[in-house]
């Protein structure tokens, strides 16, 4: 069966609008859109008619009523009045049988996204599409019945126009993998609606004071509601590096919301110097992408004058976020200073520099923090150690170690949870005063 055949039985079951017929057979010829196709296989079907119905065959007129009525053709219709053959008889449909002839409403769909997006900055965007079940099984239920086999999806058919509006009306361009706006449509109810996709910063912070965590510690009494623990904040702290970096982002891009993301985390009593830590900060829902990256780090540092620096901020994305995460065991630098129970000896301090270098540490989930971590075992490879005497009973220990390694604990040894441990190597009590990340060394 060619497929002048094939179109015929289908437009003599079911009313199939140009663009419903031509994406039967989409993957046949190149460079023409499906409605095109359709329109040519019509008038291929109603010359074929007219020229038979000189030879006076009853079926060419079967077949131009056909055309004329399911197939909505203007043609079929005219080469029947003017062989003054009647078509009054035969109910004419209103609708397509697949599309519900929505295709004439995809400028106006078009329109009205964009038209939404008034006041957004954004590059690049994309158009989904969502159907109703019943429409999706509609199409499969036909597709079947006729055995299509070089068609085109409805779904993919009015993403692919509405997205072609769309660009015209935007002047943006179409991205399949990371758009920054993804318009959704249902061009069968008319309605739609918009997914504004996060914007992502990329850069270092350094906390430059102590007493400030990095994330937000919601009140343990009162989980963020607010009572008089909290001074009714809802927050166990009035500040931290999550939120002090947050607020100037926000103002800038006018976003609803934050994500912050970083490679590990200090203590609240440590400070992060050196180059900084790496965070992406994610804004939810941004209304201003366009940004001058040096002006909001200035707008930034001036905000969190004596308390947080940023630094180094460029755009990112969310792959950039997942290798943040895997990174977080990426090798890092302290300096602690510890005070002794008993006085120390430089011959003491260069035993304990060499017991550490290049060894492992195995350390169960600290007591500190076991109420809200699980209780594991690590280990942890420290790749050097340098210790220097600071008075007779206090020394600076700077480490470079691998990430996640509890160093408070490497110094007290936590009742034996971690081992070995520098109050272990030399049978001397021992506790960290201050501590201070140096450096944290991750590429790129």
């Amino acid at each position: 069966m060619d497929i002048f055949e094939k179109a015929l039985r289908m437009l003599a079951k079911y009313p199939l609008c140009d663009h419903c017929l031509g994406r039967q057979f989409a993957l046949l010829g190149h460079g023409i859109e499906n409605d095109e196709r359709g329109k040519a296989v019509k008038l291929a079907l109603t010359l074929k008619a007219h020229a038979l119905a000189s030879s006076k065959s009853k079926e060419s007129i079967s077949i131009l009523r056909i055309l004329a009525t399911n197939g909505f053709s203007l043609t079929a219709k005219k080469v029947l009045q003017k062989m003054k053959k009647p078509i009054s008889r035969r109910v004419f449909p209103k609708t397509c049988f697949l599309c519900e002839s929505k295709f004439i409403c995809i400028g106006d769909l078009a329109k009205t996204a964009f038209k939404k997006l008034e006041g957004y900055e954004y590059h690049s965007f994309l158009v989904g599409v969502k159907l109703p079940v019943g429409a999706e099984e509609r199409e499969d239920e036909f597709k079947a019945e006729f055995e299509v086999d070089y068609g085109e999806n409805l779904r993919n058919e009015f993403g692919r126009l509405i997205g072609k509006k769309f660009a015209e009306h935007s002047g943006k361009t179409v991205d399949h993998k990371k758009p920054e706006i993804v318009v959704l449509v249902n061009p069968l109810t008319e309605e739609g609606s918009l997914q504004i996709n996060p914007l992502h910063i990329a850069g270092r912070y350094r906390k430059l004071v102590r007493g400030i965590p990095q994330s937000k510690w919601f009140c343990s009494n009162c989980r963020g509601r607010g009572c008089e623990k909290c001074n009714w904040t809802g927050k166990m702290y009035s500040e931290s590096v999550e939120e002090i970096i947050e607020k100037p982002f926000l103002e800038m891009t006018e976003g609803l919301g934050a994500s912050f993301h970083a490679s590990g985390r200090e203590d609240i009593d440590a400070r992060m110097l050196g180059t900084g830590r790496p965070f992406v900060i994610e804004i939810v829902q941004p209304k201003r992408r366009f940004l001058d990256l040096k002006k909001l780090e200035e707008v930034a540092n001036a905000y969190a004058e004596g308390k947080v620096e940023v630094s180094d901020l460029q755009f990112a994305d969310k792959d950039d976020v997942r290798r943040l995460k895997k990174a977080e065991s990426t090798q890092k630098m302290y300096r602690v200073i510890v005070e002794f129970r008993d006085k120390i000896t430089a011959k003491s301090l260069t035993l304990l520099a060499e017991k550490l270098n290049g060894i492992t540490i195995k350390q169960k989930t600290p007591l500190r923090v076991l109420h809200r971590r699980a209780d594991l075992l690590r280990e942890k490879y420290i790749y050097e150690a340098k210790v220097k005497k600071l008075s007779p009973r206090q020394a600076e220990m700077k480490i470079r170690c691998q990430g996640g390694l509890y160093v408070k604990e490497l110094v007290t040894g936590d009742a034996g949870r971690t081992t070995p441990n520098v109050s272990e190597i030399l049978e001397n009590e021992a506790k960290p005063i201050k501590l201070d990340v140096l450096n944290v060394i991750m590429e790129n």
